[in-house]
Order: C-alpha cells, then sequence, then structure tokens
C-alpha cells in the first residue's frame, strides 16, 4: 500500500518499471543524434525579412517633378498595403525609387504577391502619355547575402582583369551547377565589347549621320529563320540573312559608296574587339602590392547548410583548377560564412560538452558519482530531444541557438538536481527502495512543476519581441522553455528508472554524511539568528538596512555611468569595410588612386591579412549592406576597402579596436584627398540604417537642407562623434542641352532623332550584339565617340544630321547648352520629407546612445525652437522637426518589448503561484528575491566592465524565473514541515537547512552553464547577469525568503 500520490509520483511509479522506459531514452538520444545531422548550420540565424526596391523610370523630369507625379501617387497606392513597417522614396533626377520594408515575419512569398497585385491594380495611377515608364521590382532578402566570396587575381602583369573576368564566367557556369547555390554575380567584371569609334570628320566628309551608321549596323546583323520549302517531296529549311561573328565583319560593312567605290565602316571609325571601358575596377592588396582583380560573389537558396555548400564549392574549385583556372590565376577565399558558421558552430558544441561535464562534475562532488551519472544521463536526454525540438521548430544550428542551448545547461539540470537530491536524501532514511522513490519523487514534483512552469513563464514572453530583435534571439526563449517541458518529463519518467537501477545498492560514505550534517547545521544555526532568541529582531534590521543599500548602490551605477547602457556589445569579426566618398563629379581613376593610398596604409596594421578595393562599385553586400542598401554605391565618385583581418586566435586585438585604429590611420589620408570615409564594422545584431540618425523635417526642402547641415556641424563638434555624413550633395556643375525646337521644325529634323544622336554620341549606343557560340554574356557593338571628342562637347557638336532638303545640318546648330548645377533628390520616409544626419560613435562609452544625447542637448540649446523626437515621426510642417533614430529605435524597442515581455512574465509567474498556494499574499513573498538579482548583476557589469546590454536583459528575465524557484522550494518545504506539526520557527529553519543543498547546487549548475559564455563579446552580457545575479540573490534569497515566511505566518497566527 502507498499513499495517494500527486501526478508526478504516479507518472514516476508507472514508468520505473515499465520496459518502455529505456527504449523512450534510446529514442530520445537518437533523435538527437539525427537533428545535428540533419539541421543545417548558419552563422546566423534566419529571419524572415523581406525588402523590396522599386525603381520608376521618368526620363528627363527633374526631382520636384518626380516627387509631385511620380513618387507621391506611388507612396499613396503602396501605403493602402498592410504589414509594411517603413516605406523610403527617392526622387531623383530621371526617376524615383522606392524602398519598402516589410514587417519581420512577413512571409517571403506573401509579401511579395501583395506588393506585385497593388502595383498591378492600380497601373491608372499614372496618366497616359506622361513618358513614365512601367515599376521595376528587385525584390531583397538575406538570402541575397553571399555567403562566399572568391577573389580572382594574379601576380602575372599579363594577367588583366579582362582576361580573369572570361574566367569568373566560366566559374559561375560551373559553381551554379552545384545544388543549393543562388545568385552567382562577379563584381568588377570587363566583359568584351566591340568598340566602333566614330572619326565625326570623316563621317561628316562622306556626307554620313550618326542616325545612318547606326541604322545599317542593326539591318546588318539580322537573320531571318523559320522558312522551308517543299523539294522532290522533301522538306529544306532556310535561313536568310547571317549574324555579325567578328570585329573584322563589323568592319567591312558598307555604310555607303561614293563614286562607285564602297565606303566601309571601318573607313570612318576604328573598329577594335576588347575590354569595356570600365566603370569599376577591383583590386586585390596583398604584401604591399596591388593586382588587378575581380569577385565571385555566391548565395545560397533559402534553408541550404552553408557549411555544406561551401565545402562544396571548394572541391568542385580543386576539381576545374587547371581546366577552367589557368595557371597564375589565385583564387582567395575572402569570405566563407560556411567555414565561420561550422567554426562557431564546433566551438559552441564543445562548450555545451565542457559546460554539461561540469554541471556533472558539480553533482559528483556533492552527491556522489552514482548520482553524477543519473544526472548526467537526464542531462544528455535533455539536450538531444532538445536538439530535435530546436530543429522541429525550424530553428537551424547557429550561434544563437547553440547559445540558447549552453544558457539553458544551468536550468535544463534542475528538474533532475532536485529530483535526484531528494531520492538521495530518502535513500538514507531506509525502507521500501521501490517505494522510496515515487514517494520522493512525488514530494518535489508539485513544487519542481510549478518551478518549472514559473521560468517558462518569464522566458517565453521574449519570443513576442517586436521587429528583427525578435525573430533573431527568438532560438533562447523557444528552445529554453521548450528544454525546460522536457527536462520535466526526463525528470518524472527517466530519472526514477536510473536511480532504481544506478543508486539501489548505494550506501553513502560516513564521511560525506558527516559534511552533509556539518552543512545542514551551518545553515540551522545561521537562520537561527534571524527567527530565534532576542537578538533576532535587530538581526533582521540589519538584513533591511544592507539589502536596502545594496538595492540603492546598484540602482545608482547606471546613473554614474558605471554600467553603459547599449544594445549589444561589438562583436569580434574577421572583416570590416571602409567607405570611401570622393566629391561628386570625381574620375573613376581619381577614386581608385586614393583607394589605393588607403588599401597600403590598412595593410600596415598588423591583424590585416589583405584588403580588396572596389573602385566605383560595392563591395559583396553582408547583411548590414543589405539593410543600408550598399548595393546601390554604383558610381565613379564611391568605392570601398574590404578589409581582412586573421583569425581571433591569431590576434591580441578585437576586430573594434582594430577598426578604430584604421579609422586614425586612415582619416589624415582621407581628408588630404578630400574623401570622407566611414569605418563599418558587421553588427553583432540586427542592423540598422546608422548607429547614429537624426531625420531632419520641415516644410520646404531648402530649409530640410539647411537645417541638416547645421545639425552637422553639431555633430562634427561633439567629441566621440565620428564618421559624420548628411544626405545633402556637394554643388555638382550641370549643363542643360536644350533643343531649338523652331529651327528644328523648319529644318524637318525631329527631336527625338537629336536626342538619340546626343545620347549615342555621348554615352554610347549599343546597337546591336556580335554572336559568338561561346561566350555566356552578349558582347555589344558600341558605336561611341572617342573621349577627347566629348570633353567639351565639340565633335558631338560637330555631328550632322541630313534635313528635309538632304542638306547636313550640325547638331551645333540645332542646339542650346546652359550651364547650372545639378538638382538634389529629394527624400521621403513613410511619405514625410526629410534628409538624414548620420555618424557613428568611437570614444570611451562606446555607446551611440549617449551620443546622440548629448548632440540632442546641444541642439536644444543652440535651437530650441526645433520639435526634437525620440518615438513619433514629426510632420514637419510648421517648422524644423528632428526624429532620432538608428541605433536608439532599434534599442529603445527592444528594452521597451523586453520590459513588456518581463512584466508579463512576473504577472504570469503571480497566477502561477496564487493558484498553487491559493494566496493573494504568499506570492509576493516568493517573488520578493526578483528585484535582488539587480544587486549582483549591476555591479556585475560594472566590476568587468561590460555594458548593460539586450542579452543583460534576458539574463535578468531569465532569473525571474529562475530565482522564483528557489522560493517555491523553501516555501513548499515549510508547509510540509508545518503539516507535519513542526514548530513554525523550527519548520521554517528545517526548510532552509535542508533545502539549502538543492537551491545551491541548481544555482551553481546554472552559473557554471553561463561561465562558459562569459568571453563571448555578444552574450557575457547574459552570462554576467545570471552569474553574479544568481549568487547574490541565492544566498539573499537563503535569508530572506525564511525571514519574510516566518514573519508572515507569524502575523497570520
Amino acid at each position: 500500500m502507498h499513499l495517494k500520490s500527486g501526478i508526478s509520483g504516479r507518472i514516476a511509479r508507472q514508468f520505473l518499471h515499465s520496459p518502455i522506459t529505456p527504449l523512450l531514452a534510446l529514442l530520445g538520444l537518437l533523435l538527437g543524434v539525427a537533428a545535428v545531422l540533419i539541421t543545417p548550420k548558419e552563422e546566423e540565424p534566419q529571419i524572415e525579412v523581406t525588402f523590396a526596391d522599386i525603381y520608376i523610370p521618368f526620363p528627363g523630369a527633374s526631382p520636384q517633378e518626380v516627387e509631385q507625379l511620380v513618387t507621391l501617387p506611388a507612396e499613396q497606392v503602396l501605403s493602402e498595403m498592410k504589414d509594411i513597417d517603413t516605406m523610403y522614396s527617392f526622387s531623383q533626377p530621371g526617376g524615383a525609387m522606392l524602398i519598402v520594408a516589410f514587417k519581420v515575419g512577413k512571409p517571403r512569398q506573401q509579401a511579395l504577391v501583395d506588393l506585385y497585385n497593388q502595383l498591378d491594380s492600380n497601373k491608372d495611377w499614372l496618366p497616359s502619355g506622361l513618358g513614365v515608364s512601367e515599376p521595376l521590382v528587385k525584390p531583397r532578402a538575406i538570402d541575397d547575402v553571399p555567403i562566399l566570396n572568391l577573389t580572382l587575381w594574379s601576380k602575372q602583369a599579363g594577367i588583366t582583369a579582362e582576361q580573369l573576368t572570361q574566367v569568373a564566367h566560366g566559374l559561375e557556369t560551373e559553381l551554379k551547377r552545384l545544388p543549393g547555390t543562388r545568385q552567382i554575380q562577379t563584381v568588377g567584371r570587363h566583359d568584351r565589347v566591340v568598340q566602333v569609334t566614330v572619326d565625326p570628320v570623316k563621317m561628316n566628309a562622306f556626307g554620313l549621320g550618326w542616325p545612318q551608321v547606326s541604322q545599317i549596323l542593326q539591318t546588318a546583323n539580322q537573320q531571318q529563320s523559320n522558312l522551308s520549302l517543299t523539294q522532290e517531296n522533301r522538306q529544306i529549311s532556310l535561313q536568310v540573312g547571317s549574324f555579325l561573328q567578328s570585329a573584322d565583319e563589323v568592319g567591312q560593312l558598307i555604310i555607303s559608296t561614293q563614286n562607285s567605290h564602297p565606303i566601309y565602316l571601318s573607313d570612318i571609325a576604328e573598329v577594335k574587339e576588347g575590354a569595356d571601358v570600365p566603370t569599376a575596377n577591383v583590386w586585390m592588396s596583398q604584401d604591399g602590392k596591388i593586382y588587378p582583380a575581380v569577385t565571385l560573389a555566391i548565395a545560397k537558396q533559402p534553408g541550404i547548410n552553408a557549411v555544406d555548400l561551401t565545402r562544396a564549392v571548394s572541391s568542385r574549385l580543386e576539381a576545374v583548377h587547371h581546366i577552367l583556372i589557368p595557371q597564375g590565376v589565385e583564387v582567395s577565399v575572402t569570405r566563407d560564412y560556411g567555414q565561420t558558421a561550422n567554426e562557431k558552430a564546433n566551438k559552441l558544441i564543445s562548450k555545451l560538452i565542457f559546460a554539461t561535464a561540469a554541471v556533472i562534475v558539480l553533482v559528483w562532488i556533492s552527491m556522489g558519482w552514482r548520482e553524477s551519472v543519473v544526472v548526467g544521463g537526464a542531462i544528455l536526454l535533455t539536450l538531444a530531444m532538445t536538439l530535435f525540438a530546436s530543429w522541429a521548430w525550424g530553428f537551424t544550428l547557429n550561434r544563437i541557438s547553440l547559445f540558447a542551448l549552453i544558457f539553458s545547461i544551468g536550468i535544463l539540470v534542475d528538474d533532475a538536481i532536485v529530483v535526484v537530491e531528494n531520492i538521495h536524501r530518502h535513500q538514507k532514511d531506509g525502507g521500501n527502495w521501490k517505494e522510496a522513490i515515487p514517494q520522493a519523487v512525488d514530494e518535489v514534483g508539485g513544487p519542481t512543476i510549478l518551478a518549472t512552469l514559473t521560468v517558462i513563464a518569464a522566458l517565453l514572453p521574449m519570443a513576442f519581441v517586436s521587429g528583427m530583435m525578435g525573430p533573431y534571439m527568438s532560438p533562447i526563449p523557444i528552445n529554453a522553455s521548450t528544454g525546460m517541458l522536457i527536462s520535466l518529463a526526463v525528470a518524472f519518467i527517466v530519472t526514477p528508472w536510473l536511480a532504481l537501477h544506478l543508486l539501489r545498492s548505494h550506501h553513502q560514505a560516513e564521511e560525506q554524511q558527516a559534511q552533509e550534517h556539518r552543512a545542514v547545521g551551518f545553515f540551522r544555526h545561521f537562520l537561527s539568528r534571524f527567527l530565534l532568541g532576542d537578538k533576532a529582531q535587530k538581526a533582521r534590521r540589519k538584513l533591511a538596512l544592507v539589502v536596502g543599500l545594496l538595492l540603492v548602490g546598484s540602482l545608482a551605477l547606471p546613473v554614474v555611468q558605471l554600467v553603459v547602457l547599449k544594445m549589444l556589445p561589438f562583436d569580434n569579426k574577421s572583416e570590416f569595410q571602409v567607405m570611401v566618398d570622393m566629391p561628386e563629379g570625381t574620375s573613376l581613376e581619381q577614386t581608385q588612386s586614393v583607394l589605393h593610398q588607403l588599401a597600403t596604409e590598412a595593410e600596415t596594421i598588423p591583424e590585416v591579412t589583405s584588403v580588396q578595393i572596389y573602385a566605383g562599385t560595392s563591395a559583396p553586400i553582408n547583411f548590414n549592406g543589405l539593410v543600408r542598401h550598399y548595393f546601390m554605391r554604383q558610381s565613379a565618385e564611391l568605392g570601398d576597402l574590404q578589409v581582412n583581418l586573421k583569425g581571433k586566435d591569431e590576434r591580441d586585438r578585437a576586430s573594434h579596436q582594430i577598426a578604430r585604429d584604421a579609422r586614425e590611420r586612415l582619416t589624415p589620408i582621407a581628408m588630404k584627398a578630400g574623401a570622407a570615409i566611414k569605418v563599418v564594422e558587421i553588427p553583432p545584431g540586427p542592423p540598422v540604417w546608422s548607429p547614429i540618425l537624426a531625420e531632419v523635417y520641415g516644410p520646404t526642402q531648402a530649409m530640410r537642407e539647411q537645417a541638416a547641415l547645421q545639425v552637422q556641424d553639431i555633430f562634427r563638434t561633439t567629441a566621440d562623434i565620428v564618421d559624420v555624413d548628411v544626405d545633402v550633395p556637394a554643388t555638382q556643375q550641370h549643363w542643360q542641352i536644350s533643343i531649338n525646337r523652331a529651327r528644328a521644325s523648319r529644318l524637318g529634323i525631329s527631336e527625338a532623332l537629336i536626342r538619340q544622336t546626343l545620347a549615342g554620341a555621348i554615352n554610347g549606343q549599343d546597337v546591336s550584339y556580335l554572336h559568338t557560340p561561346d561566350q555566356k554574356y552578349a558582347k555589344p557593338i558600341r558605336l561611341r565617340l572617342d573621349d577627347g571628342e566629348k570633353v567639351d562637347l565639340l565633335g558631338v557638336l560637330s555631328l550632322t544630321l541630313p534635313s528635309a532638303a538632304g542638306k547636313a545640318i550640325a547638331l551645333s546648330e540645332l542646339v542650346d547648352i546652359t550651364e547650372g548645377s545639378k538638382p538634389h533628390s529629394i527624400v521621403h520616409k513613410n511619405m514625410q520629407p526629410m534628409v538624414m544626419v548620420t555618424a557613428d560613435m568611437a570614444g570611451k562609452l562606446d555607446s551611440p546612445l549617449y551620443g546622440m544625447a548629448e548632440i540632442a542637448s546641444t541642439l536644444s540649446d543652440q535651437h530650441p525652437d526645433w520639435e526634437q523626437s525620440l518615438i513619433g515621426q514629426p510632420d514637419g510642417l510648421s517648422g524644423v522637426a528632428i526624429k532620432w533614430d538608428g541605433e536608439w529605435k532599434i534599442t529603445y524597442e527592444t528594452f521597451r518589448d523586453m520590459g513588456i515581455a518581463y512584466s508579463v512574465g512576473i504577472l504570469l509567474i503571480y497566477f502561477l503561484v496564487v493558484a498553487h498556494f491559493n494566496s493573494y499574499s504568499v506570492p509576493l513573498i516568493i517573488m520578493a528575491p526578483i528585484p535582488l538579482t539587480l544587486v549582483g548583476v549591476m555591479p556585475g557589469h560594472a566590476l568587468l566592465g561590460a555594458p548593460f546590454t539586450a542579452t543583460s536583459m534576458i539574463g535578468m528575465i531569465a532569473l525571474a524565473g529562475i530565482i522564483v524557484r528557489n522560493s517555491i522550494l523553501l516555501v513548499d518545504f515549510v508547509n510540509l514541515q508545518r503539516a507535519a506539526g513542526v514548530e513554525l520557527a523550527q519548520a521554517v529553519i528545517n526548510s532552509g537547512a535542508v533545502r539549502a543543498k538543492p537551491i545551491i547546487l541548481t544555482a551553481l549548475a546554472a552559473m557554471i552553464g553561463a561561465m562558459f559564455i562569459l568571453d563571448d563579446p555578444i552574450f557575457n552580457g547574459l552570462a554576467i547577469s545570471l552569474v553574479f545575479g544568481l549568487f547574490a540573490s541565492t544566498m539573499l534569497t537563503l535569508v530572506v525568503i525564511p525571514v519574510l515566511y516566518f514573519l508572515y505566518l507569524r502575523h497570520k497566527g
């Protein structure tokens, strides 16, 4: 016969002798192994974030006209859609571009379908005949980010960028055959082209015009197929005409005759096939020398294992090395997210193993090796099944999900430790061993279930944090909560079975029993000082004073900036970028000259292994570049340096320190050349447009730009503010070529013909394409003028067009030229016009929030009439208004949502404890230690010089559930003692003395797990919160809860 058991006791009794129990355990382990093998490995978690860039050309229109006729109607149409988070628009000369960012979590396919439907169903929003082209939609997503960059270069002087481009094109085709590859593109490619460089003097001498030559080239390169005839009952296919297949054939085209003699194209133009005139160049800087290069950027499909794909690419490269890659061509891996993901995963898995082993050793030391085997088996099974559950949730093996498991070690083992410790305690009492195990499980089952639910109640609300930070960190609350439920099931099903088979013949050594008696005696004596005797009240007052002073001191640390508040700390990556902006209108040659100087200096930094130079184009983007739209940096005056560093284990300095060093070294060179630079590090979490971002609103564009320049001046004069930029371009020279309509009409020359000729002569005109079967990309036949003819437009304007009377009329007689300045673009955010001022902070505090606060204070002093907004978007109708964005916004939203999650968690914990104890007052006592976590958390951050970050907040939220668990164990045991008739003070003392061991053990287990992530730059805040918070709050809880509950019960009578 046995007493009536609760649900935990019944479960333990049911599975204690069941043959299915070991089978279930074996199945769980196998599922965990399978999960490790099939779960894709990535460095960063997959975030469902979808962007779309919409291009709407409006040739010839000014920014103001584009804004009124294109941008505003487009914004109104798109604003009708749901789930749009932010919408930017850029009204530029000749067209508009809109960036639509959907809310995080919106399925990509559904978002794009909604966008296309909205655009297609509102095609009548533009007047017909206005000259506006159809919108072009370019979807963007995280999978557009290349996971592998291969830079092709050569030390041999004879190998040019054009030849490297041909090698890259061959590799594109070969590598695209690998399953899982997505977009593969060559950055900085120099494609071949047939240049037909016309001599205006010779063309005019033969009485030829640009349109005539263009038309001849187009008609000569045509073919009519799909013809057939029947002859002698057989069908014969026919083909009329032939394509141009070489530059020689192009040069031999007859374009006219004179005195019965043919005039060939080569008579009026130089025809040659070769590399196109570059609009962008890539260079490899290594060992102080600079070589021409191109970069192959490879992205992966969603859900593909990055490690497997990059390994497959490496294997394929080795296989084709002497087939597609000629001798002398080097292939350097300048980005490999598969390798970094694998290194990070392996490192974290090893930490997971060591953390598990450390917890097992802790149990071994405290209870014995047999008990440690039982707890170890429970941990391994729990981890295995949690890994499988993580895969089932759709998570990949990335640094966040693995950190979630390491962080969870300490709390996943709690249930097993509490159950095994109670079985261990009952074992000493003797009796029927088979009955003792279910009774021991049942005794702690109720509070264990409640304690597990309280931890889940504290963690799970974090899964509902909004913005990019929510899904980015979601593996932590979801995996930890799932793991807690699994650990509870394992503790009630498998742990008793293991205890039965491993502990039944085990008896404690006398020395160990003596140690436990001494420990229990110490806690009895210590608690007696606060509960018994004449000095107990005085001791309680001292305790209250000490706790109060500790709390006040801890809260004061952030106020005096001994603890700095920051969204996330800097990561320690093996790369960073330097963005270089030359003055508008700078030539490509001048831009790359400055880039070469900067790269040479960057290579002198000891930790730098190589530098790739991108002139006139952007480097292959990362997630940060995707959000900031760095891929739009396509202009002669723009350039990037991709700086690669030694591995983390091969250098002493973190990447942030190296980046700061690089900024100090490179800034003087850039300033001397008239360039502006930004040193851009990969952010540790979700990226923002800029760390410090001031959006300037106002009634007119002139007022906005003037105010933005004033804000920029304040940015520059504020200490530690760097990389300052403003979205107000410098004045660029602009020539307006106007057609004399009256004269053109009298001469019978159409304006379209004049525009076509001018455009072709200035920019070149791809009139047709060479047909060569061995080329991946078609070679254009480009009709152009020599660059020397275009310097002052004299050569262009000397071209002639035939009048209606057949007379050759020079373009100079048909157009007028006026000089002016290029109009500025107009930027909108969520339909409101604004100008952006951006910056970063690099100083002692290294937190953009403090720099922003100082700038805001200066703005208030100098411009008290300007409105400043931290949250809502101002309308800017009545005057200048500043909206602060950037890291501030994501920090505010994250801590706001985490604060809400924290509050919801505490409320859920209160409801759970009320339901269990049937009291409104007891839960308040049980939850009293939650504020005590601050006594450890804040001093811990100050002691280690770490900022209080979002991960620190996660640790605090987890602490709320963990520390309440300890209180529940104490209060529940007091109630059991009281029910057995034990006197109040003695019952409270017994509770503290008996429950101290499992409470300290579970706290130590969580602290040990957290210690393994103390060295991580991102998650050390979480580790500090857990280690110091658990230490302080556990020590205080063992005193505060017994004292408070004693006073409550005594008052209750």
